[in-house]
């Protein structure tokens, strides 16, 4: 059953159409270096948000039909409305026309997912004061904007609202922007940012969002105030476990208000499952279609336990960002380490591309070789951290990656570099002094 339309978060208001507006975005913007590539337009391009807004819709409205045929193809029953568990085996569906259905079931998943968190200092009202789905239908693009919080939301809508000439600045309380990646992927956003002529101010918070007729001002910790005409608040998650009748059949819950489970998806009701967001491990839709089926597996009298080991993780800012494993700190404190980096500039093809910011980084154990972790930003890295998290999940060593024949000339040529850098052997970089 599901309470709005199937594709939840990510296909109605996360992933899909964020993806299709950046894209959108950052056409417009090599439109604008044409001349770059030898191309000279008639006219100088315009771009149309509210044509983006309609291949937006279009893109997803696609998606979410396909997903009713394949449960259709399957003989799955699709139940609309909220969904209440209201017996160790029963789940009471409530419709939108005030009818009730109950549903018996020897096994139950929940897959509720999660919501933008708010803040009492700057609450939600859709206009002045927003979060990322406020933005996806957004009539017109603001003039300027405030974003709190330079996480992986706050960032990828910083740049691509900027490549769509919106005046931007951004707050984070932590010291870096992508603040829970590698330090130094977080120093290359924060480069590019400086690049589209983003106000990042870093280590500050934000006491409080005023709104008034013509924008909102914004209260800083130390006194500064900043004016913009809307904010995207973006510092966070909360769970859809409210009113779903958890407390009633007595499933414990997490101290983050997150549902409590093992690793093969069981709440502490052995027939009932919880999978993605709403167990607050890894938020992402891909880790959940990944708990989705041990969950499965496990209610048919499986054995299946998650493996979450070499899980990449994509942001859409422009240049992208993959990483899997360990960062640079994390590894520090558990292994004695060595790295090897590559930038982009040193490939012809991010010349051929234009797309020469970025660089890739790997973290080795210096005593088995292993790869802990590798990091990119560059053109494509969402595309080409996967080789890298085969790697890590196959328990690879540098060594074996660097001696992978790549093809030529390809981005994803960097991962081979670097690898061989770790060990001072890229031939394609100065010689490492000793």
């Amino acid at each position: 059953m599901e309470l709005d339309k199937l594709g939840g978060v990510c296909l109605n208001t996360g992933c899909i159409p964020s993806k299709a507006l950046i894209a959108s975005a950052v056409q417009y913007s090599k439109m604008k270096e044409s001349e770059s590539f030898g191309i000279k337009l008639a006219a100088p391009p315009v771009y149309d948000w509210k044509a983006m807004l309609e291949r937006k819709n279009k893109i997803v409205g696609n998606m979410v039909g396909g997903i009713g045929s394949l449960l259709k193809s399957h003989g799955v029953e699709h139940l609309k409305g909220f969904g209440k568990i209201t017996g160790k085996k029963e789940v009471t569906v409530f419709a939108d026309d005030g009818s009730e259905s109950k549903v018996k079931a020897e096994n139950i998943i929940i897959a509720t997912g999660s919501r933008a968190r708010s803040f009492g200092a700057f609450p939600f009202d859709g206009k002045r004061i927003l979060n990322s789905d406020h933005l996806l239908e957004l009539n017109n693009l603001p003039k300027s904007i405030l974003i709190i919080g330079a996480g992986v939301i706050g960032c990828e809508w910083a740049f691509m609202t900027s490549l769509l000439e919106v005046e931007v600045t951004m707050v984070e309380m932590m010291d870096h922007a992508l603040p829970m990646e590698d330090i130094d992927t977080s120093r290359l956003i924060e480069r590019e940012l400086k690049k589209l002529k983003i106000d990042f101010i870093p280590k500050v918070k934000v006491e409080a969002v005023v709104p008034g007729p013509d924008g909102v001002q914004a209260k800083l910790a130390g006194g500064k105030t900043i004016n913009a005409n809307q904010v995207l608040v973006s510092i966070g998650r909360s769970f859809n476990t409210e009113d779903i009748g958890l407390e009633e059949v007595g499933i414990k819950m997490n101290d983050n208000g997150s549902i409590k489970t093992g690793a093969d998806m069981r709440t502490n009701i052995k027939n009932i499952f919880a999978i993605g967001d709403v167990r607050g491990d890894i938020l992402l839709a891909y880790t959940a279609v990944h708990d989705g089926a041990v969950a499965v597996d496990n209610a048919l009298g499986g054995k299946k336990q998650h493996n979450y080991l070499g899980v990449p993780s994509v942001i859409f800012t422009h240049p992208e960002v993959g990483s899997v494993g360990y960062t640079e700190a994390q590894a520090k404190k558990k292994y004695d380490i060595v790295i090897g980096k590559f930038p982009l500039r040193a490939l012809g093809k991010a010349h051929a591309e234009n797309e020469i910011a970025g660089e890739v980084k790997i973290i080795g154990d210096k005593k088995t070789d292993l790869i802990l972790g590798v990091h990119i930003v560059g053109a494509h890295a969402a595309e080409i951290i996967h080789s890298a998290a085969l790697a890590i999940n196959q328990k690879l060593t540098v060594t074996r990656l660097g001696n992978l024949i790549f093809g030529h000339p390809v981005i994803s040529e960097a991962i081979m570099e670097a690898a061989h850098d770790v060990h001072g052997m890229s031939v394609h970089l100065g010689k490492k002094k000793k």
